[in-house]
């Protein structure tokens, strides 16, 4: 979780906001509000299953419930990547999913969006936020930023990071310009081994690993 937390930092798909979580048990684990790239095992919490902080957790994300609406709606998310990267940001503020115009954008998976512009700090607002992400992967919204999820943690941090790949190499370009379903079927078969890739260059690139 720390790693992952350090990984997004270095990436530049956080600054000062952002999170991430993933499933432990009947609840699930969050960084705390504190600097991603400087975290650590003390900047993850563990929750229940509605996102109750420990006693004396005085620095939980706002957002947490969104964490909890989604892994209540979605049993096979297994992480969260909470991220406010500048591609994402423009393509969540214009409403607009970036066609998929190269393979590599694939790997963020179906891209949704939401129009909500406030913050998801109670359920009923994370319950939104879950119903617009339906069943796809990554979440574009309007006022502030993107989520991206995965069936590991590993998976959501690419997912976040090719997100903002998609949004870069599609701005400004139309959906009939993005590839048809022909193009990307054979593509999407390597999709599995590139996201096991990626994440390994992620963790060496921005995680320390050697």
């Amino acid at each position: 979780m720390a790693e992952a937390a350090r990984i997004i930092t270095g990436a530049g798909l956080v600054e000062a906001f952002g999170h991430v979580s993933a499933r432990a048990g009947d609840g699930f684990l969050i960084t705390a509000t504190r600097p991603l790239g400087g975290a650590g095992e003390r900047d993850v919490y563990r929750v229940d299953a509605d996102g109750e902080a420990p006693e004396g957790a005085t620095d939980l994300p706002l957002e947490t419930p969104m964490h909890a609406a989604v892994y209540a709606a979605r049993p096979e998310v297994q992480a969260i990547c909470r991220t406010h990267s500048p591609a994402a940001v423009r393509a969540g503020a214009r409403q607009v999913v970036p066609p998929l115009v190269h393979g590599l954008g694939g790997l963020a998976g179906e891209v949704a969006l939401c129009g909500r512009t406030d913050l998801v700090t109670d359920r009923e607002a994370g319950g939104e936020i879950s119903r617009d992400l339906g069943s796809a992967d990554c979440l574009l919204i309007r006022g502030n930023g993107s989520i991206a999820t995965g069936r590991s943690l590993a998976e959501a941090v690419v997912r976040a990071r090719y997100l903002e790949e998609r949004c870069l190499a599609g701005a400004g370009m139309g959906q009939e310009e993005g590839w048809r379903a022909d193009l990307v079927d054979p593509r999407a078969r390597w999709f599995e081994k590139e996201t096991t890739r990626a994440w390994a260059w992620m963790r060496w690139r921005y995680g320390g690993e050697k």
